[in-house]
């Protein structure tokens, strides 16, 4: 049992498991009853998604390491805040009983709150393939 970090709208891995949105918004152009046929996600929970102003910020200039290490900072606040906070706790206990996959869209991952929300997942003991 695991969890696995993925690229919404990919081709799902053989035992992956329920797959899970953690973005602010749903898929562009794509109806609801086609979301996980479509391989973007069966369960939305945009509770972990960075929050609006948030992508704002993310969206408005590229990345340097200063503005990346930024945003890195304002994403791990929200992820402390209790709401965040109970839903790591269950995706970490579920990992060990479990497996699913939670992510996001963006291509690259090294500029994406799924890398941070992957690191916060493992400070907390998530197992994660």
């Amino acid at each position: 049992m695991a969890l696995r970090i993925v690229r919404l709208g990919t081709p799902r891995s053989a035992g992956e498991g329920l797959r899970i949105g953690t973005v602010r918004r749903p898929p562009r152009g794509v109806r609801k009853a086609d979301y996980a046929a479509r391989n973007y996600y069966d369960v939305w929970l945009p509770e972990l998604a960075p929050s609006a102003p948030l992508v704002s910020f993310a969206l408005s200039k590229p990345f340097t390491p200063a503005r990346w290490a930024l945003y890195a900072r304002r994403y791990r606040r929200e992820m402390r805040e209790p709401a965040a906070g109970r839903l790591i706790a269950l995706l970490v206990a579920l990992s060990s009983r479990a497996d699913f996959s939670v992510g996001c869209y963006c291509e690259d991952a090294r500029h994406c709150h799924r890398s941070l929300l992957r690191e916060i997942l493992i400070e907390h003991g998530a197992r994660i393939v």
